[in-house]
């Protein structure tokens, strides 16, 4: 500890914390090794760091973790027994069973569970229905259950029990109608009900089925008002009163049947009941007496009492329903979800596949850890199958007389405040058997049990020489306990311990004992203060590429000192000039000169790692001609050797010459055009890109007539011109005919008629008129 804000910590506090910084830590117990000059925390370094610097691996303290298996009883083999009925007290499906682990800090320790799924493991089914009025039509199909699902299960093991529970709501409004008359028969008209209750337990287990069937024939359908029911209040009261219910420590199973959703915690608040359950049992005379009391439990309250309890629940719900029972499955470990039929007639059927479906997946849990305690698992399944993660915690498809393993490794990432002995549990869910862990973790150093008290080691027997230095006595402080805690508050000390006479002491990283600067410690053992007044350190140096002096050098008082052939603040500038050696062996050709292993040239018209390359120089198109059409076109004078002299560069084909690069300032490029032996003109770019040289190229050869399409071409030309003349004489001359035709009626319309008589025309009719005829 400390004697005041201002006072270092003691050598006691290092023997005890050096050991818990990190598994690579040791002490050094040599009470020579700090003659150096070294601070007294230098004790406590790297166990490495402690052997370059002289100490001895005899001196050094360095404690490992172990482990000691108490109880390790072998997995039962139903062979191995002769076949004879074992109790389930002499059933063994998990291996070991007890087993202490000392553990250091950072140090994990890893052991290996079996599980083995018994044949003939007992079982317990307790089958809690819902007998609200909509389930009447199930019942009288439930009432046959117990002796069917004997027959059934005794497939599967010889030692079953059944009980049966049935809850319907609570007792108060808006729940069910609390009037005298509707709470001696909830039902409407003719129909008689019982009168409405929260939860019963109807049969304790029992291996009986005919008085399953006897108890469940004497049962009536109750009524309430609201459609979810009270069934967690049922669940609950089923988990936690392990006597009234009579379940054993074997495989325990609930079967749910509902036809209906659920209450859950803050739904009571609708009767005016706020209190929230306590998950205790309140049963009296086989009846729930508290509804009207607690409120519903909580999902998660019911997950931990199930799992408390080791029960695993199978949800047996009409279809209506189904993701609602889902969503809640998810939130339950080991639960399964079956689809009842309208009647109830499925049941048996739906029962045994859920009680597979759970049987053959085992998923392990562990009970709540100490502070600083963490847990790994990795299972090994069957077919090899490895889980990591929380997949770890499981295995699938096991069968009987499959043998699992796990994987488990637990870690102390620090000692706890008290250094006492924990316990902590494993076990599969919805399985009664568990390991049991103790945990004790070692946070102190062997030698400090065989310390000397008043040595003269320690000025005038100030102090306890253990470990290879002083654990000084109350009032004295200092390396060999020299000084009283009244010198070290004098200013006259702390006056030694401020550099250049500043305000700080010993640089704010450290404490003034004595007139001397004991250095902090670092979280990381390799990170250290010191020098005379801890200005110095070994982590606070320039970094290139995320490492410290960049991997080539080391950090001295916060200076890089560089390796050979590297310099630079960060050591990150190697001074090695091969890799600028151009073809001719100068130095950058000449050209430029080498910086940090890279050539910076000095001529704006060299590039290239070596400033070799001139992109806009006078010959570079020929230079690169036939290696162009090479590797372009396949052509060429150096087409056979192609492959060995012209892979120096990056060929890119283009379509069109708009799409060959164009230069930019920090890439300049050379235009080229060049003919072939063919008489084909083909252009190319010629750049040089971060150290590479690219090239775009692009052929254009002279056309070779085709005389098949210029035939057709003619000919298709001349027959498409006369059809077209055709046209155009037909067209014509249909417009001449409707002219002539449109002036033709005109005329018509314009002629007169003259309407006087011929001269010349005589009738042929002549009259002749009586004188004498009067007209009567």
């Amino acid at each position: 500890g400390r004697l005041n804000p201002r006072l270092p910590l003691l050598t006691f506090t290092f023997f005890c914390s050096c050991i818990q910084v990190s598994e690579k830590c040791g002490w050094c117990t040599d009470h020579e090794f700090l003659k150096q000059g070294e601070p007294k925390s230098a004790r406590c370094d790297d166990l490495e760091s402690l052997k370059k610097k002289g100490c001895s691996v005899a001196k050094i303290e360095n404690p490992r973790g172990s482990q000691t298996v108490d109880k390790d009883v072998p997995v039962t083999n139903r062979s191995k027994a002769g076949g004879k009925k074992l109790t389930p007290e002499q059933i063994t499906q998990i291996q070991p069973q007890k087993l202490t682990l000392n553990l250091r800090s950072g140090e994990a320790q890893s052991f290996n569970l079996k599980f083995k799924r018994a044949e003939d493991y007992p079982i317990d089914l307790y089958y809690l229905m819902d007998l609200s009025y909509s389930m009447k039509d199930d019942l009288e199909n439930v009432k046959n259950l117990g002796t069917s699902l004997m027959y059934e299960m005794s497939k599967i093991t010889s030692d079953f029990r059944i009980g049966f529970g049935s809850f319907v709501e609570k007792t108060v409004m808006p729940y069910i109608s609390t009037t005298p008359a509707k709470l001696l028969n909830p039902c409407t008209g003719d129909q008689n009900c019982t009168s409405p209750f929260s939860y019963k337990n109807v049969l304790k287990l029992t291996n009986d089925g005919q008085q399953f069937n006897t108890l469940v024939g004497q049962q009536q359908i109750s009524g309430n008002l609201d459609s979810p029911e009270g069934g967690f209040d049922a669940i609950m009261q089923v988990a936690v009163c392990g006597e009234q219910i009579g379940w054993r420590n074997v495989t325990r199973l609930l079967v749910f049947s509902t036809d209906a959703g659920f209450h859950f915690a803050g739904d009571g608040k609708l009767g005016g009941i706020v209190l929230p359950n306590d998950g205790k049992c309140h049963l009296e005379n086989n009846m729930y007496t508290m509804s009207h009391y607690y409120d519903y439990p909580s999902i998660a309250h019911l997950v931990q009492k199930l799992s408390d309890n080791n029960i695993q629940t199978i949800f047996a719900v009409t279809e209506e329903f189904q993701p609602v029972y889902k969503e809640l499955k998810n939130l339950i470990p080991k639960s399964a979800v079956g689809t009842l039929s309208a009647n109830s007639s499925n049941v048996i059927n739906l029962i045994i596949d859920a009680y597979n479906s759970l049987s053959s997946e085992v998923i392990l849990e562990n009970s709540k850890l100490p502070d600083g305690v963490t847990i790994a698992y990795q299972s090994h399944c069957k077919n090899g199958v490895v889980g990591e993660g929380e997949n770890g915690r499981k295995c699938s498809n096991i069968s009987i007389g499959d043998e699992v393993s796990f994987n488990i490794s637990v870690t102390a990432h620090k000692c706890p405040k008290q250094n006492k002995p924990e316990t902590i549990k494993i076990k599969p869910l919805g399985f009664t058997e568990e390991v049991e862990i103790v945990l004790k973790f070692i946070c102190e150093c062997e030698c400090q049990k065989t310390g000397e008290a008043n040595s003269k080691m320690c000025h005038n027997g100030n102090g306890t020489f253990e470990c290879g230095a002083c654990r000084c006595n109350d009032g004295r402080v200092g390396r060999l306990c020299e000084c009283s805690s009244d010198e070290v508050n004098s200013d006259d000390l702390d006056a030694n311990c401020r550099r250049d006479n500043g305000t700080d002491i010993c640089s704010n990283n450290g404490d003034c004992v004595c007139g001397t600067c004991e250095c902090k410690k670092r979280d990381n053992p390799e990170e250290r203060y010191s020098g005379e007044y801890c200005e110095c350190d070994n982590f606070n140096c320039d970094r290139s590429n995320n490492k410290l002096c960049g991997g080539h050098g080391r950090c001295e008082c916060r200076v890089c000192i560089c390796d050979t052939n590297y310099t630079g603040s960060a050591c990150d500038c190697s001074l090695d000039t091969t890799t600028c050696l151009a073809s001719n062996k100068q130095i950058c050709n000449g050209r430029g000169n080498c910086e940090c292993g890279t050539c910076k040239c000095t001529d704006p018209k060299f590039q290239g790692p070596t400033c070799e390359i001139c992109p806009t120089c006078p010959g570079v198109c020929a230079e690169h001609k036939d290696c162009v059409q090479c590797r372009a076109f396949g052509t060429g004078e150096k087409k056979e050797t192609c492959e060995r002299d012209c892979g120096y560069f990056k060929l890119i084909k283009v379509k069109d010459r708009d799409k060959l690069p164009q230069p930019v300032q920090a890439f300049p490029l050379m235009h080229c055009k060049e003919r072939d032996n063919n008489d084909c003109w083909f252009y190319y770019t010629y750049m040089v890109d971060n150290n590479t040289e690219k090239i775009a190229s692009l052929c254009k050869c002279p056309d070779i007539a085709d005389v098949l399409p210029i035939v057709a071409g003619v000919v298709a030309g001349i027959v498409l011109i006369g059809l077209a003349l055709l046209l155009i004489w037909k067209l014509l001359m249909i417009i001449h005919d409707r002219r002539e035709f449109a002036k033709f009626e005109k005329e018509k319309m314009n002629a007169r008629w003259d309407t006087g008589e011929n001269p010349i025309y005589k009738s042929a009719v002549t009259t002749v008129v009586n004188p004498k005829y009067e007209g009567k």
